[in-house]
């Protein structure tokens, strides 16, 4: 829904883009040719034509894609995971430098995700399309979703609302691998997230960092778990694999994410390295060349500060450099919503984690004070 870090990714890496998200925040518009916003899209979804509306204004405000006069790439960030007709429909129209309607579709729709889970053996938690008779230890899960805000544990019986599905809560770290498939082979890098739990949301996504190192076992574990399912789900370019891990050192497969994700703040570098191999996998070509001997992340976090102290209006305010999807002057950001993101970068990653928490706590008081 928000496009600010795929923008600032693909200007690092030379291009320019150009942006149709929900928010048009002051660092997206600064770093893009073009913004279209559509917020009612944030309530319900991008819908086709405003979103082809809002493209097709984008196009006709330039003469050619880019310095080589390319034909333009769309890249799709979130809000299409429960939407596979849209994305393909787009694909007709567009060359889509993102997984396709396929992909989206055979990850998101829980029957043929977990079949295929359990058909090539892979560790995962329970999961039914039809609501457990006892709800204790049950998740409940919106399908198509992102972001935790719509994960809730069942705490009682009742009828099964539409659109959702059911998973064993496993109890653990959460830990994510994300993945650049390309013809030539594909690229890992892991990431640590955590939640910021509110009223009936306890697994709202609160942010993410950066791995100094991973247990060479658990990492071999799950790079073969993502690699068996890559080719069945049409896999290409950017995309991530959520895992929980438990107490005994095993890796549940969660979800697999059919497109560049939150983990792109803090895994790309200074020249937009990833942001370069993700459009030259979906270009058939191989990432890991673009990859090699160039891509040189730091330890980095990131972070959401949430309006949770009640609604917040946005003044002319003197942001922080270390503050991103700045918000404009005059916004109004309701209860319980994203304020901005913060992020930190250090020389490990649990310092990293920790000076961002540190920011999103400083920020927020600093907001409500003024």
């Amino acid at each position: 829904m928000s496009c600010r870090s795929l923008a600032q990714a693909a200007r690092r890496a030379g291009y320019t883009p150009l942006v149709v998200d929900c928010f048009g925040d002051q660092d997206t518009r600064e770093a893009c040719a073009g913004v279209e916003v559509l917020p009612e899209a944030l309530r319900q979804g991008f819908l086709a034509k405003p979103l082809s509306q809002a493209l097709e204004k984008l196009c006709g405000s330039i003469e050619s894609a880019d310095q080589n006069g390319d034909t333009l790439e769309l890249v799709l960030g979130s809000g299409f995971e429960d939407r596979p007709k849209l994305v393909e429909a787009l694909g007709k129209k567009y060359r889509l430098a993102c997984c396709g309607a396929t992909a989206i579709e055979r990850c998101k729709d829980p029957q043929h995700f977990f079949s295929l889970l359990k058909d090539e053996g892979i560790l995962h938690p329970e999961t039914s399309t039809q609501r457990p008779a006892e709800p204790a230890g049950w998740l409940s899960k919106r399908i198509g979703a992102c972001g935790g805000r719509h994960i809730r544990r069942l705490k009682s019986k009742g009828a099964a609302p539409r659109h959702r599905y059911y998973q064993r809560e496993v109890s653990g770290e959460a830990l994510s691998a994300t993945a650049i498939a390309s013809p030539g082979g594909t690229a890992f890098a892991f990431t640590q997230s955590w939640c910021h739990p509110y009223k009936g949301q306890p697994f709202r996504f609160g942010g993410s960092v950066s791995m100094d190192a991973l247990d060479a076992d658990l990492e071999a574990r799950v790079i073969d778990t993502c690699l068996s399912v890559i080719e069945p789900l049409d896999l290409v370019g950017l995309v991530s694999f959520d895992f929980v891990v438990d107490d005994a050192g095993d890796a549940f497969l969660i979800e697999v994410n059919p497109r560049p994700g939150a983990s792109l703040e803090v895994l790309d570098d200074d020249e937009g390295t990833l942001f370069k191999a993700h459009m030259a996998a979906c270009r058939g070509d191989d990432a890991l060349g673009v990859l090699a001997n160039s891509w040189k992340p730091k330890p980095t976090a990131a972070a959401y500060l949430y309006a949770d102290q009640g609604p917040l209006k946005v003044t002319s305010f003197p942001w922080p450099g270390w503050v991103r999807d700045r918000p404009a002057p005059g916004t109004t950001i309701a209860v319980g919503e994203p304020v901005a993101t913060v992020v930190a970068q250090a020389e490990s990653a649990q310092e990293a984690a920790e000076i961002c928490r540190d920011r999103v706590a400083r920020l927020g008081a600093v907001l409500y004070e003024s």
